[in-house]
């Protein structure tokens, strides 16, 4: 990422000004002129510049006084006076006020070019120490989300699946898109296929979508130059800047607005932005990959989620299973969890029984692998034995109603109750709720094969999933 440097002249002289510029445009540099100190400084505040060379002597406003209007907005910012020897005492007292340097007239050329050389190399190791700091600063936020989850866990058909897919994508530089519901580990599955690229050696960083409003979340991904909007004291670097040579991931992406979308899509196509209330536009080499629980789909047909965006971001699709459709997972899931959590719990939980394994595996888990993690943590804060037994679990897990069971027909063979009274009609419903979803999920969200399965119209699918707030119905 390497922006075009902005160097700004200023001198009331328009042979002097013009003669500057025309030695930093041959550099290969934006050049921006003032003809007086007071234009020059509006011009840095409203513009900016990486670099500004400014005359001593000046009507009006002078060159000192460019010196402090300029470090009033940006403390570091890098000024060079021009100065004539008898002017070198004034000069001195101009570095004293925060001057970067200063060049005496007459002066050649190749000694302007040096000093813009140095001036904007020493520019560019701010902007990467800045780049680094910030990067720092993220990262450090959201190593206790990352520590000790280093791989994809189960060994199950689904799970397999999945991490044949995710080496094979992880090589490519193509967007993915991850769906899955809430807390199956889609943030799991975005650093797995980080971890596994090419990429590796870069930073990941995360974006959570739906957790920022729309002014928010735009200055989150692309940054603001500063006095851009009420609060904006500094310049902030967004996650595009920061994820440069890495992987960005954006979670919940179906909830980003139609002006984010259109910014987002601008980005993946063009690989490059400008800062809220910026001018520099600023080139990247991300990897992009998104994560919904939103069938995205029925939000573009809906008219809530850009199309061109979608198959941009829809490149190479990976669908993480629910929980329930890959039980056997549960029992390495747990013994994951008991070694992950002891420091934090205690370190007296070691193991569970079989029998406390089995019930874990009976229910149904809407939660998926988080809600598991959390069913664990709880038992081991309560638990006074080194062997998790049945009644250690959570009410939640032992006192829900249990999955059906069916037979090779397809007949219903055994059905457990749950401890305590249950009215019938409550059951009922959830064993419908559970046999929807489970032929919403074989069906991969498609309604007319759904309904084809449960052998109902569809219409009468649709107020059932409605009912059952399935398929991202709210």
């Amino acid at each position: 990422m390497d922006p075009v440097s902005t160097v700004l002249i200023i001198d009331d002289d328009e042979t002097m000004r013009e003669g500057c510029a025309a030695v930093a445009r041959r550099m290969g540099h934006k050049v921006l002129t003032a003809a007086g100190g007071r234009e020059g400084i509006d011009i840095f505040v409203e513009r900016g510049a990486d670099f500004v060379v400014s005359d001593m002597k000046m009507q009006g406003v002078d060159g000192l006084e460019v010196v402090r209007g300029i470090r009033e907005h940006t403390p570091d910012a890098l000024i060079m006076i021009i100065t004539a020897y008898a002017e070198v005492t004034t000069a001195v007292e101009a570095m004293r006020r925060g001057a970067w340097d200063f060049i005496t007239k007459p002066f050649n050329p190749d000694v302007l070019r040096q000093k813009i050389e140095k001036a904007l190399e020493v520019a560019r190791l701010r902007r990467e120490q800045e780049v680094l700091v910030e990067r720092n600063r993220v990262l450090s936020e959201e190593i206790k989300d990352s520590a000790g989850v280093k791989t994809l866990i189960g060994s199950s058909k689904p799970m397999t699946e999945v991490m044949s897919l995710l080496a094979k994508v992880a090589v490519t530089d193509s967007s993915v898109l991850i769906t899955g519901e809430s807390g199956t580990g889609k943030e799991l599955v975005a650093r797995a296929i980080h971890d596994l690229s090419n990429r590796s050696k870069g930073p990941f960083i995360k974006v959570s979508c739906g957790a920022l409003a729309e002014t928010l979340l735009e200055s989150e991904l692309f940054g603001h130059e500063k006095g851009s909007f009420t609060g904006a004291i500094r310049r902030k670097l967004g996650r595009f800047e920061l994820a440069h040579g890495g992987t960005l991931f954006l979670d919940e992406i179906g909830d980003i607005s139609q002006s984010i979308q259109l910014k987002l899509l601008r980005v993946l196509q063009e690989h490059e932005f400008e800062r809220v209330g910026g001018e520099e536009t600023i080139r990247v080499d991300v990897r992009c990959i998104s994560a919904t629980n939103k069938n995205l789909q029925e939000e573009v047909g809906k008219g809530r989620f850009r199309e061109d965006l979608f198959y941009r971001l829809h490149i190479i699709p990976v669908r993480i299973p629910p929980l329930r459709m890959r039980k056997e997972d549960i029992p390495v899931l747990v013994a994951h969890f008991i070694e992950k959590l002891g420091p934090r719990t205690g370190g007296k939980v070691k193991t569970i029984c079989p029998e406390a394994i089995d019930r874990l595996a009976a229910y149904d888990w809407p939660g998926n692998v988080r809600e598991l993690e959390n069913a664990i943590e709880q038992t081991m804060v309560f638990c006074e034995e080194e062997v998790i037994g049945l009644r250690d679990l959570p009410q939640s897990v032992t006192g829900a109603p249990i999955a059906v069971r069916r037979g090779v027909g397809g007949e219903i063979t055994d059905v457990h109750i749950p401890d305590g009274d249950i009215p019938l009609d409550p059951m009922l419903e959830d064993i419908e709720r559970k046999l929807i979803q489970a032929a919403y999920d074989r069906a991969d969200g498609v309604k007319a094969e759904c309904a084809r399965i449960l052998g109902i119209k569809t219409s009468a699918l649709y107020y059932k999933l409605e009912k059952y707030k399935i398929g991202g119905k709210e």
